[in-house]
This record gives C-alpha cells, sequence and structure tokens, in this order.
C-alpha cells in the first residue's frame, strides 16, 4: 500500500509487530507495534546483509518527511555506504571518559613522569569528565571545549593547563585512529593571559632569612635537614623535588649527579658552601637521602608546613618556596652571569624560559656597555668628547 498519514494511522493494532511496506519506494515501511506506536524504517541491502534503520516515530516524523529521509538512506546506500552500520559504530564508541581513562594508562603512564600523571590525573578528574565524559570522542566540537575553558576563565593557569591537557589527549586519540586527522577540538582556542608570579628576595630580605633559619636551628623549631634544605635551594637555584630527593650517590666534590630531573639527567654545580652543608649533614643507616625524613629509610616529604612557619617568622609571608629558585636567578643576572650559562646551571628546556630574568641584568648590561665604550674612546682619542664635531683637536 501507499503510506500516507491516514493509511498509517488506520493500521489495524495486533499482538505483535508487523510491518508493511510502501508501494512507491522500495524498502521504506512502516512498523506496527502491538503497544500502538508506529515507527518507519527503511530496509536495504549492504554487501550479502539485509539492514534495517530505524527512521522516526510517527507523529513527530510525518509520513512524507519519513518518505523523503528514507530516500536520502537508500541514496547514500547507493554511493556504498552503510547507515546502519555506521550509527552502530557510533553507539559502540568510546567515551571521552574512556578516553580519559585509555589516555592517562597508556600514554601518561609510560612517557610522563609521576608528577606530571597526577597533575593530568587531577585535572581530568575535576575539570575534563564532569563536563566532557559522557560525549562521545567524535561528538566533542570546539564550542563545548571553549565552554569548558570559559567556565574556568576565574582560575587562568588551571584554564590552560586544562585546555593543554584536553588537546594532548585528543592528538594521542587522532594517533589511535579515535578520531578524524586535525580534528583537535581546541584548535583556535586562545589561552588567558596568565599574571606570573615571580617574587625575589632583596639583599635585606635574604639577611634576614638567613637569620631565622639559624635561630630556628638553635632552638629546636625545625630540624637541621629542614634548614639545610632550604638553604641549598639557595644556593644552588635547585627545584624543591630536586633536593628533597638527593640522594648521597649523587653528590660530588664539584656537582651533583640527578639522574632524572625535570628535564632529563642534569649536572648542577655544586658551590663549596653547599657542598659543606651537605657534608655536615647527619646520615642514617640504610637510608640513601641527604635530607632525611620520618621514616628510617624515606626522605623528607613536607616542606611546606616548615616553610610557612620559617617565612612568618622571617616577615617573609608571600614568598614561596620556589621563590627561593627565582631569587638565585635574579641574583645571578644582577651578577652579570649570561643567559646561556644560567640556562644550564638552572636546568631550563629553552632559553626562553631563562630569559624571564633578563631584564634584572639591566644594571650589569649598563656597566658592561659603559666599559666598553670607555675603551673605544679612549682608543679613539675621545675620551672626553663632547658634541660630535665641535672639539678642537690640537
Amino acid at each position: 500500500m501507499r503510506l500516507t498519514k491516514r493509511s498509517v494511522e488506520g493500521l489495524e493494532v495486533k499482538p505483535g509487530d508487523y510491518i508493511v511496506w510502501d508501494c512507491d519506494v522500495k524498502g521504506f515501511g512502516v512498523r506496527v507495534y502491538g503497544t500502538g506506536k508506529r515507527t518507519y524504517v527503511v530496509q536495504y541491502r549492504a554487501g550479502k546483509r539485509t539492514r534495517r534503520l530505524t527512521l522516526g516515530q510517527h507523529g513527530p516524523l510525518t509520513t512524507d518527511e519519513a518518505r523523503k529521509l528514507a530516500k536520502q538512506r537508500l541514496g547514500d546506500v547507493a554511493r556504498g555506504e552503510d547507515p546502519s552500520a555506521d550509527i552502530q559504530t557510533k553507539r559502540r564508541a568510546p567515551t571521552v571518559s574512556a578516553l580519559c581513562d585509555r589516555f592517562l594508562e597508556e600514554y601518561v603512564a609510560q612517557h610522563c613522569k609521576p608528577t606530571t600523571y597526577r597533575s593530568y590525573s587531577t585535572i581530568i578528574r575535576n575539570h575534563v569528565k564532569p563536563k566532557l565524559g559522557v560525549f562521545l570522542i567524535n561528538d566533542v566540537k570546539r564550542s563545548d571545549v571553549a565552554a569548558l575553558h570559559f567556565d574556568m576563565r576565574d582560575t587562568p593557569y588551571h584554564a590552560n593547563r586544562t585546555l593543554m591537557v584536553i588537546s594532548k589527549m585528543f592528538n594521542v586519540a587522532e594517533d589511535w585512529g579515535l578520531r578524524g586527522e586535525g580534528a583537535n577540538p581546541t584548535r583556535r582556542i586562545k589561552k588567558y593571559r596568565e599574571e606570573e608570579k615571580k617574587r625575589y628576595l632583596t639583599d635585606q630580605e635574604q639577611f634576614r632569612l638567613g637569620q631565622v633559619l639559624q635561630e630556628v636551628l638553635e632552638d629546636g623549631t625545625e630540624t637541621e635537614h629542614v634548614v639545610s634544605a632550604f638553604l641549598l635551594l639557595m644556593l644552588t637555584g635547585c627545584r624543591r623535588n630536586e633536593i628533597q630527593t638527593l640522594k648521597w650517590e649523587y653528590v660530588h666534590y664539584t656537582h651533583l649527579d640527578l639522574p632524572d630531573s625535570k628535564t632529563g639527567r642534569r649536572r648542577i654545580p655544586l658551590p663549596r658552601e653547599a657542598y659543606d652543608i651537605i657534608t655536615s649533614l647527619p646520615r642514617r643507616d640504610g637510608n640513601p637521602y641527604v635530607i632525611l625524613g620520618i621514616t628510617e629509610d624515606g626522605h623528607i616529604t613536607d616542606l611546606e608546613r616548615p616553610w610557612r612557619r620559617i617565612r612568618e617568622r622571617a616577615g617573609l609571608e608571600d614568598v614561596r618556596i620556589h621563590d627561593l629558585r627565582h631569587t638565585y636567578a635574579s641574583v645571578a643576572m644582577q651578577d652579570g652571569i649570561d643567559p646561556f650559562t644560567l640556562k644550564e646551571i638552572l636546568g631550563h628546556k629553552n632559553l626562553t624560559t631563562t630569559l624571564r630574568y633578563a631584564h634584572l641584568a639591566d644594571d650589569a648590561v649598563q656597566r658592561a656597555a659603559g666599559s666598553v665604550a670607555s675603551r673605544v674612546a679612549g682608543a679613539m682619542g675621545q675620551r672626553n668628547m663632547g658634541r660630535p664635531g665641535l672639539r678642537v683637536v690640537r
């Protein structure tokens, strides 16, 4: 029969389901359920298999709309496509939540450091899964990621880190064949400007910190290992974790040889003052670490709480532990150490990071430029020159 609104609504409701086919469009039909519900279907052959695809329910979808949709799907089949298989594949496709789990297990855990794994896990747990977890991987659009990024605008640093993790995850999804090439949904989403926090201790503040470290050591407020950790951070420019996890086997008279730092293997110059501090520390049998912790065989795990006590006593409440590294870099720049040398000392991956401190070398650069100009002027007999062309040479 020719399917029309009247003919479809007039079909008898039977105890079991049955299909009535349209006489005009081959493969187009309506299924009548025992409940009285009617849905439009299209049936076709894909290779040696017969497939049936549901188009929609009668009522919300009119008969004419269903017929037009059936013709479109049959046209897709004529071009070699398989609409039903595509829908089933999409339904079986992994969600973003599943991608997050696989990304952490198969990529991050294998190729990144434990600290990176913990950082990525936190971002994924707190931000990515709650907002995007239920999406199928191929359904995530740039607008979805942009909305997530916008919702985090009050914390620009975390917003940008989240965007970075999502970008990396979808790049890996492309490598795994879970999403089309060049379809990363983070593309062209502009990051928020981050106000970089760099705090440097002045000479007076450094002196005050040194006094307080001596006081807390003498009155027993902090342990010798805690005080030594902060002194070593100031004297070497090391990262906190590099000092916390420092082992005796890494210590040499002229340098520290770290097999696995944030930027890989590092050879860090060891000043005599720092070497003397390290060698004066008591050891514990069976414990390989320089900065001892509470456990018999472990290193110190918490420097934050003692640092808060120390900085409050020194009147440096706004100074973070990482600012001790910034202070080392600032002193180095002001002392005339060139950025290339400082890059190696600090273990920066690229020079751009080191050049963030370049403005601190203004005085040293000015002195160097003045020294060069003075020598050139002297060689030219122009040491007391005024305006060019007005001096009388006798």
